[in-house]
């Protein structure tokens, strides 16, 4: 099942991708036709109780069985937003935790030996075919980093590795769109990776129960149709077990929670010459069992 987030005539709405990927159930319009009450949001529902899922399915399948296809939009007609499209902290990422992207962001000295993390502000957050601004004023050196994102589902911390993916609501897809020139010049990434759209997040949500392992997943970027990353989860240094293990240490994860688990090797800074996005470029990260997340910088 395939939660997303859409506009339809300027009204914000969430709903489940049907069976022949062409269209999206309203779940709001759908839950009053059967007279049931449902979240606003995804986030809300993701922060209400660990029903929602069952619940969200249940109301689908009602709306099937009953002929209910009024409650189903095309996809065509809907803007797309980014599943959670204002996200409640900032959004965690991981640094460097692919070796080859390590190696091609410096030498096998900058592999770390502790997970390396930083944020990007709520408001980079933008949707599947959404803008990625340019920002031509103050950067020359915007970047991509197609990245597996972890939607956590439950509040813990300390949490144990073994127990770890059992706090995972779903994942889905984020380009950690970087100014490498900013990034730099702070020394610090939290400025390089907050820009406005600098976080396209989507197309939508899948359910943990449809993911049998996050660290075995093919995960490709192309810009302009070239590809420019192909990997597999399975080389992460730290898988996101212990991604999520670490972060609990002393630091409460909460339902909503979104993690980046880091970017592999084939990013535009680590080409020699770099090759940097630019206005009209076409991105596109495609993950093994959930979707294919596509922007356009302008």
């Amino acid at each position: 099942m395939k939660l997303m987030s859409f506009k339809l005539e300027d009204a914000e709405k969430y709903g489940v991708v049907d069976n022949s990927g062409q269209k999206v159930w309203d779940v709001l319009a759908l839950a009053k036709a059967a007279d049931k009450e449902f979240p606003a949001t995804i986030l809300a529902g993701i922060e209400s109780d660990n029903q929602f899922y069952k619940n969200v399915r249940e109301l689908v399948e009602w709306g099937e069985q009953n002929g209910k296809d009024e409650y189903l939009h095309s996809l065509e007609n809907i803007t797309w937003m980014a599943p959670i499209p204002r996200p409640s902290k900032n959004i965690m990422c991981v640094g460097k935790n692919y070796r080859d992207h390590a190696i091609e962001m410096g030498s096998e000295a900058d592999i770390p030996e502790h997970i390396i993390v930083f944020t990007k502000a709520p408001t980079t957050v933008t949707g599947h075919e959404g803008p990625v601004e340019a920002h031509a004023d103050i950067t020359n050196e915007l970047d991509y980093e197609g990245e597996l994102a972890l939607i956590i589902g439950k509040k813990g911390r300390d949490i144990p590795e073994q127990e770890a993916l059992d706090y995972v609501f779903g994942y889905t897809i984020i380009n950690d769109v970087t100014a490498r020139d900013l990034q730099k010049n702070h020394k610090q990434f939290f400025i390089g990776k907050s820009l406005d759209t600098s976080c396209p997040m989507g197309p939508w949500i899948v359910h943990h129960s449809e993911i049998d392992n996050p660290n075995a997943l093919a995960i490709q970027t192309k810009v302009n149709g070239e590809v420019r990353q192909d990997s597999n989860t399975k080389h992460f240094i730290f898988p996101t077990e212990v991604i999520i293990s670490t972060l609990s240490q002393g630091m409460t994860l909460e339902p909503g929670d979104i993690i980046a688990t880091g970017t592999p090797a084939g990013v535009g800074k680590g080409f020699k010459p770099p090759r940097l996005l630019k206005s009209g470029d076409q991105i596109e990260i495609t993950i093994e069992g959930i979707g294919k997340l596509h922007n356009t910088v302008n």
